[in-house]
């Protein structure tokens, strides 16, 4: 990452489909990104003054949602369908409240968006799975940070105890 200056304020907006598909295809199903450990190294000792997750669908964890608000004063926003629209107009009614917008998501749908913020004064960066990364986006933006394993954390699900069905008298 190039260098950046400790007195700006940012904000993080994440692309939960796009972030969660993308570590899902790299390291299947267990793997998830550890906010507790990428924050702090993408923020590089600047103030965070927004953190807004945002993830099609209406069930979103409530762990995650619990320990975003806890640790970062996150919003978590659950979307109709994708989250591109949303957190196209969450940025831009951030960006003249910041000076930089980190954008999770490698969607080459951002495009015009980082070109829009960029114009307007905002630094952008954008943080993603090397795989997934649209290289125009990455072109575009400031400055970018590839996921990198420490930044995962990896569960097991808990096996289930497999009822057998058994069928007496023709029921079950």
């Amino acid at each position: 990452m190039s260098e950046i200056n400790h007195a700006q304020s940012v904000a993080i907006l994440v692309d939960g489909n796009n972030i969660g598909m993308s570590i899902t295809s790299a390291y299947g199903a267990g793997a998830m990104l550890n906010f507790d450990s990428i924050v702090p190294k993408v923020l590089r000792g600047r103030a965070l003054n927004r953190f807004i997750y945002m993830r099609e669908g209406k069930h979103i964890s409530e762990k995650l949602t619990d320990r975003l608000k806890r640790n970062f004063f996150g919003i978590v926003m659950p979307c109709n369908k994708s989250c591109d629209i949303p957190l196209t107009i969450q940025a831009v009614k951030l960006s003249e409240k910041v000076d930089t917008i980190v954008i999770f998501s490698g969607d080459s749908d951002y495009c015009d968006l980082v070109d829009f913020l960029k114009a307007t004064g905002v630094r952008v960066e954008i943080v993603t799975m090397k795989e997934a990364a649209s290289k125009q986006l990455i072109d575009k933006s400031d400055d970018h940070y590839f996921i990198q394993n420490d930044d995962l954390f990896f569960f097991t699900a808990p096996e289930h105890s497999t009822y057998k069905t058994l069928r007496v008298n023709n029921e079950y």
